[in-house]
């Protein structure tokens, strides 16, 4: 077997650090993304009548090819072309989240309505950076499972998967592949509400914003400064002075913190808070930010935005095992904001994002891959926004540097002090692709006009 840094190079950004914990009570089992026993659940299950979305989940059946059965060689694990319920994001699990899938998953979906198959796509298929600590209570709760990034494919009936183990080289025995494969096809439900439309370059200023604000469009100046309101589906962008009297921070005090940017709430996306654990996290500040994009394709449009961080949120809770989505926000092609992860969007909230550097810091996905495509202008902008609203809440310099000790990674050990930008990217603290070649050449930039709208 490859050695474990050498494995783990390549991999993209997926959220870093589960938190496997109970399931909050009055949530709804999903049975068919989480089988107690082997063969307890049916091939095609979906969730009770009346919550919104649905996880179809298929155990993935022997497929030897000729070369296999000839060699001797780990057989790989598949299905053939079939019809399946409605699903618009798919992706693989297993079992054992320490144990990584070395070799390739790639899918076939059928579009709904014009019954065209696409062509194969990959997965992305290595694990290592998105679960908990070792030796932590998250990572021994039993719940995380191995799992590969999630595509969205857009709305689709039909799917074709194949798992191939990786072709060993001369002096290395052949890996099997993990046990317990299962392809998890997440049907994101309805929007909530009409969402408006956001395929704009730039996102709506305050005025339009406030206009769909439920709870804030008409209240009094009190009310448009919180920065959490309850029923609220977009908390409207403020001026710098605005966001520094809703902090409550003294205008003697010259603070560096950016305006609020206008931000959509769990509620305008769509958030189904029956998923997700209970509790919250916090750590004591937030120090860094982590960039990332969420691997998950180019092929939406900004109005679908909402339903890819329902089926990636879904996909982290119910197929993968986490107590929430993994990232502390995330932001659209178009530059709109959301808010991820619950407990509030002003708070130190412990994300699931960067392993080994989740205390103390933040991770902001852009959806999309970046890899070899360029990031719109708007995202990079929008991160901009985020991170010099954000981190000047806690004193953090956009343009400096901050020492933040490894919780452990394949790139640094444990209790390593590591001296980083306050604005990183994932493969900073992670040996991994993410946030894509492209998007992180774009931080240098984020980072100037962030420390420029702190008033730097």
């Amino acid at each position: 077997m490859r050695a474990f840094l050498a494995s783990s190079i390549g991999v993209t950004c997926v959220a870093a650090l589960a938190l496997p914990l109970a399931a909050p009570a009055g949530a709804a089992p999903d049975t068919a993304a989480h089988p107690a026993t082997a063969g307890s659940v049916p091939a095609e299950a979906s969730e009770p009548a009346g919550v919104p979305g649905s996880t179809q989940s298929l155990a993935l059946n022997p497929s030897a090819t000729p070369s296999e059965r000839a060699t001797g060689a780990p057989a790989g694990r598949g299905l053939p072309e079939r019809d399946v319920q409605p699903f618009s994001l798919v992706g693989v699990v297993w079992d054992d989240v320490n144990t990584e899938l070395h070799g390739t998953a790639q899918v076939r979906t059928r579009a709904t309505g014009t019954g065209r198959w696409s062509d194969w796509q990959d997965l992305e298929t290595h694990n290592a950076e998105h679960s908990a600590d070792a030796g932590t209570a998250e990572r021994d709760a039993g719940a995380a499972r191995g799992s590969t990034a999630p595509l969205w494919v857009g709305a689709s009936d039909g799917v074709e998967v194949r798992v191939r183990p990786e072709t060993p080289g001369p002096a290395e025995a052949p890996v099997p592949l993990p046990a317990g494969l299962r392809l998890e096809l997440v049907d994101p439900g309805k929007d909530p509400q009409q969402i408006p439309d956001t395929d704009l370059a730039e996102s709506p200023g305050t005025d339009q914003a406030e206009t769909y604000a439920t709870g804030v469009a008409g209240a009094d100046r009190a009310a448009s400064l919180a920065t959490t309101a309850l029923g609220a589906s977009v908390l409207p962008a403020l001026s710098k002075a605005e966001t520094e009297e809703a902090a409550g921070l003294a205008p003697a005090a010259k603070p560096y913190i950016g305006p609020r940017p206008r931000i959509i709430t769990r509620k305008g996306w769509g958030a189904d808070e029956k998923l997700r654990e209970s509790g919250f996290a916090y750590t004591k500040t937030v120090k860094a930010a982590f960039i990332h994009h969420s691997a998950t394709g180019n092929n939406y449009t900004c109005s679908q935005a909402p339903s890819v961080l329902r089926g990636i949120y879904r996909y982290h809770v119910k197929s993968s095992g986490w107590r929430d989505i993994g990232y502390n926000f995330a932001v659209d092609k178009c530059g709109n904001i959301y808010e991820g992860r619950a407990g509030g969007v002003t708070k130190a909230v412990m994300g699931a994002h960067t392993l080994g550097f989740n205390t103390n810091t933040m991770g902001i996905a852009v959806l999309g891959t970046f890899s070899s495509s360029n990031p719109p202008a708007a995202a990079v902008t929008a991160v901009s926004k985020l991170t010099a609203w954000k981190l000047g809440l806690f004193g953090a310099n956009p343009k400096g540097k901050v020492t933040l000790t490894s919780g452990g990674s394949n790139k640094y050990k444990k209790g390593k002090k590591v001296k980083l930008n306050v604005i990183s990217g994932h493969r900073d603290g992670f040996a991994t692709e993410c946030p894509g070649a492209r998007l992180y050449k774009k931080l240098g930039t984020a980072r100037t006009a962030s420390a420029r709208l702190q008033g730097r």
